[in-house]
């Protein structure tokens, strides 16, 4: 198992309980693929450095796990089409 970060940022303009949803839902595609949640990081919402579909504002999110190997790609795979995801950026941890 190794360790990653999942960077996420949502779109600020929608409802508190939809951008809860959201992260729910990248938070199971995670438990899907064999990941286990360590922590989770809401650093809350901040500027962006530049417009992203004409949004100035977005909600940060850190959410930290335990994987295999493989299941960084299939996170991103799904996150790349969810709607209200602005960002995303899975990194490997160092040890």
């Amino acid at each position: 198992m190794n360790k990653y970060e999942l960077s996420l940022v949502v779109n600020a303009k929608i409802e508190d309980e939809v951008r809860a949803a959201t992260v729910e839902k990248a938070k199971g595609y995670i438990e899907r693929f064999g990941g286990t949640i360590t922590d989770i990081n809401e650093a809350g919402k901040k500027r962006l450095a530049y417009e992203i579909q004409k949004m100035h504002e977005g909600y940060y999110y850190f959410i930290k796990f335990d994987a295999e190997p493989d299941a960084p790609a299939e996170l991103e795979h799904r996150l790349r089409i969810m709607d209200n995801v602005l960002r995303y950026l899975c990194v490997k941890q160092e040890a």
